[in-house]
């Protein structure tokens, strides 16, 4: 019998850990030395637990930062480097495809066919060509509609897989109830609460054929709500890909955005009431020519705000989506445009105040602009977002997180809460797509690879 192939497995905490059920879980063939971890601070150092990592992993598998990458295969004699994490520049890509090759070692991809499940359910997916397009907020819009015609949608979020992984195998959120049994972080708390409040449930997890049966009982429509720019977990029925007006650049320049912008039966270019003509004229001949075949909606993300008069004329401290300014590549995000828009006196940078693990995540990301992302994967770093907002001068704090952060932290200033809605002003509606997406149901045809 041949030894089995050494491999290495790149992820952020989530797609990562769904290659490896996939593939290489009680697969005699090969033996997964290590998983590294990047984009998600403080998530490094630990271990994928043996009562996860099966048969052939008693002592369960480490988790690196992806710094110690050439180590680890120096190490531990590593023959293969699986990358299983988005939001990549293909600069980015090439560099990591590079770093391996450079080590001796071949790279690989798993793609969509070995790593869809199928459903027993119509499903529909929402992704994106880059973090910060949109995606749940269309989510909703979907979720929405399909309810308002007498469905039972049950929407399955793309895993975050933070805290005590043996207990989040599956995860469902149905009230603020489970919010506090799961001990959700502050990303989590962002994507559940918005469906508690439109009183759906949500799923997500670790091990995704678990998830996806659940999912089957609960409802009889699957919303795939995709995280970063990723592709489904489950084969989708009909295939929705975001893009963002304000970043015509990345349209074709992202990994794996650009797998779904081929595959989408409709795109929808979102913030078209805040790009300039030129902008949204550049984002449509793009996809024009990576996908002649899907239709095209432009749509504005309303901004809206519990109380706008609180704005005016008030120094303000902006708290943004974390994922949109970290790795998703925006200086600001609805905060800081409500801030602008409302009439702030001025919006104060917190930059010089930043404590802790903010401090570190401004000097990762350098083009994130004067706001603070809400980062809130550990009580640590709740604690230094904390800190931080209270150290900045200024009289009232937006928030932009869909999470209620106030129900976490207990702030010194005022806190006006801001959201975007989608609104569709050109091309196919979300009733047209989903009655696109219940033909194409009732035909049996199915959408991607």
């Amino acid at each position: 019998m041949r030894n089995p192939k050494r491999v290495v497995i790149l992820g952020a905490g989530g797609r990562d850990f769904h290659v490896f059920n996939m593939v290489f879980k009680d697969n005699p063939d090969y033996h997964v030395v290590a998983f590294t971890s990047t984009q998600i601070p403080g998530q490094e150092y630990r271990r994928y637990p043996p009562s996860l990592a099966g048969r052939y992993y008693p002592q369960g598998i480490p988790i690196y930062p992806l710094e110690k990458l050439e180590t680890i295969i120096r190490t531990h004699a590593v023959d293969e480097v699986v990358l299983a994490y988005s939001d990549l520049s293909f600069d980015e890509l090439g560099r990591i495809i590079c770093e391996a090759l450079a080590n001796g070692v071949s790279f690989r991809i798993i793609g969509p066919r070995e790593t869809m499940l199928d459903s027993i359910k119509p499903v529909i997916a929402i992704t994106a060509v880059k973090t910060g397009a949109g995606k749940s907020t269309t989510s909703r819009a979907v979720v929405r509609e399909l309810l308002a015609r007498g469905f039972m949608p049950v929407v399955v979020r793309h895993p975050m897989a933070y805290g005590n992984l043996e207990k989040r195998k599956v995860v469902i959120i149905r009230n603020s109830h489970d919010l506090e049994e799961y001990d959700l972080t502050l990303e989590e708390r962002e994507e559940f609460e918005p469906y508690i409040e439109i009183g759906v449930t949500v799923l997500a997890g670790i091990d995704y054929r678990l998830v996806l049966l659940e999912a089957e009982r609960i409802g009889d429509i699957i919303v795939w709500d995709g995280g970063n720019n990723d592709w489904p977990f489950i084969r989708p029925d009909y295939w929705i890909t975001i893009v963002d007006a304000l970043r015509p650049h990345l349209v074709d320049n992202t990994y794996p955005g650009l797998v779904n912008l081929k595959l989408a039966d409709a795109v929808i270019v979102t913030k078209t009431n805040i790009a300039s003509r030129e902008q949204v004229e550049a984002v449509i001949d793009k996809i024009r020519k990576v996908n002649p075949r899907a239709t095209i909606s432009l749509a504005a993300l309303n901004i809206e705000v519990e109380d706008p008069n609180m704005i005016k004329g008030k120094k303000v401290v902006v708290i943004e989506d974390a994922p949109t300014i970290t790795h998703g590549g925006a200086p600001y995000g609805a905060g800081y445009i409500a801030a602008k828009l409302y009439g702030a006196s001025e919006i104060v940078d917190p930059r010089p105040y930043a404590r802790g693990i903010l401090r570190q995540v401004y000097e990762q990301y350098p083009h994130i602009g004067p706001v603070i992302p809400s980062l809130g994967y550990t009580e640590e770093q709740l604690h230094d977002l904390a800190e931080t907002v209270r150290s900045v001068p200024a009289d009232l704090i937006i928030v932009a997180s869909p999470a209620k952060l106030e129900d976490l932290i207990e702030f010194d200033k005022p806190v006006v809460r801001v959201r975007y809605e989608l609104e569709i002003e050109s091309g196919p509606t979300i009733s047209d797509i989903i009655d696109e997406f219940l033909k194409r149901v009732k035909s049996g045809s199915r959408s991607g690879p």
